[in-house]
């Protein structure tokens, strides 16, 4: 069997499967391998279940009913480029070190006004999860939006060819996967990798006028420019952000339900696509406004006179001062943190928890709570503020606290399960 021959099952089956127990009938089971894995055993298990055809790359496992290959992961990925060059739409690649889901979430909502639009849904935004998401668009979509995530160099550029991007945005160069990046710079150079892509092929780039380093990466690319910039291509100025992000366009308003002004960037990004491709700004407006952040990322959520920011889903120093900042300008009669150990950051990890102990204790923040091994290493004995090695041991001790009247941020790597504060809140 061809990879041809492999798309036009693909085409007749009711999709893809990677996970033997939640196989549909009719579907192709990639058997794919892990650390602790591996696929190919439960290839009988997935036709017995109702799967249309099992992709292996062991023979011993072969029947009728199997298509034997190499390499299980790199079918599943040639398969989602051919398939993205059967069906020839656009795609729009987004990353960055933070914000790439809210600005892959607006541009969604601003674009689905005028266009048949699919996007990256949950997390599958890696090395399997972007060639599931291609392989979830159809001939019915007309643009697909592809939200890719790296915690290595390389990364990126890899899933560029497979998903072979029209266009391209990088929300930011910030403090995330530092470990794995090597700092900074290799964080820089890591998610430039989308933009080395689209120069190399002659597509377009959208950057943040604002961002010198996205203006000096892209000197030599077709770019189309949003921000506060004079000459920005989609001028955009921020009105306010107290504690929702408002916006001016040409003179006219934007009233977001997104708080903090560190969502203006992702909501200018989702202005500038929309007029780009031709939505009506009356039609932009409806999309912005009536987009509310979920799924723990700046979420607001009201139990009786208490407010609270969930934006548990994750963290890193850039988007937890960020957090912090946007914080200070919500108008409440107090303000508490709640904030977790931020993970994937290296051997510089004691220093840039310390940074957040100090920007915390420079605010009047009314309770000043911190969660996880290291936060408590270093703050255990600090006046002002109260630690604890978990959030089971915070939640015993919740009680203690005067939260009356108070916005609450709670903000923490993926890890620490910070949204388990919220009900015992």
């Amino acid at each position: 069997m061809t990879l041809e021959n492999l798309h036009t099952a693909f085409l007749k089956s009711s999709g893809i499967s990677t996970d033997s127990r939640k196989i549909k009938k009719n579907q192709i089971f990639f058997a794919l391998k892990g650390d602790n894995f591996d696929g190919n055993q439960y290839a009988r298990n997935a036709i017995d279940q109702g799967a249309k055809l099992v992709v292996i790359d062991d023979e011993k496992y072969k029947t009728d009913k199997t298509f034997l290959v190499d390499d299980v992961l790199h079918c599943l990925q040639n398969l989602a480029q051919f398939h993205r060059r059967y069906l020839n739409l656009v795609i729009i690649a987004i990353t960055g070190s933070n914000g790439k889901t809210t600005t892959k979430n607006l541009i969604n909502e601003v674009l689905s006004q005028k266009f048949k639009v699919k996007a990256t849904e949950g997390n599958l935004n890696n090395h399997i999860g972007v060639p599931l998401t291609l392989l979830s668009f159809n001939t019915t979509h007309e643009i697909g939006i592809v939200e890719m995530g790296a915690n290595h160099q390389g990364e990126i550029k890899a899933l560029c060819e497979i998903a072979e991007p029209n266009y391209g945005y990088i929300t930011n160069f910030g403090k995330a996967h530092l470990e794995g990046f090597g700092g900074i710079e290799g964080i820089i150079k890591g998610k430039s990798e989308l933009y080395e892509y689209l120069i190399s092929v002659n597509k377009k780039i959208f950057i943040n006028a604002d961002d010198p380093i996205q203006v000096a990466k892209t000197q030599k690319a077709k770019v189309y420019t949003i921000g506060e910039d004079t000459l920005s291509d989609c001028r955009v100025k921020l009105v306010e952000a107290n504690p929702n992000v408002n916006i001016d366009f040409c003179g006219k308003k934007i009233n977001s339900q997104l708080l903090g002004a560190y969502n203006f960037k992702n909501i200018s990004i989702a202005i500038g696509f929309g007029i780009y491709f031709g939505v009506e700004f009356k039609a932009i407006k409806k999309a912005v406004e009536s987009y509310k952040p979920e799924n723990m990322r700046s979420q607001i959520i009201i139990k009786n006179d208490i407010k609270i920011l969930l934006d548990a889903y994750n963290a890193n120093p850039t988007s937890m001062e960020a957090a912090i900042s946007a914080l200070q300008k919500v108008k409440s009669a107090h303000h508490s943190v709640i904030l977790g150990d931020m993970f994937e950051i290296g051997k510089t990890k004691n220093e840039e928890h310390q940074k957040v102990i100090d920007l915390v204790l420079d605010q009047n923040f009314q309770n000043i709570i911190l969660v996880g091994e290291t936060f408590y290493q270093l703050a255990s004995d600090l006046k002002n503020i109260n630690a604890y090695q978990n959030v089971n041991e915070l939640i015993k001790n919740l009680n203690q606290f005067d939260f009356d009247q108070n916005i609450i941020l709670i903000k923490g790597s993926r890890g620490m399960q910070l949204e388990n504060l919220v009900d015992a809140l």
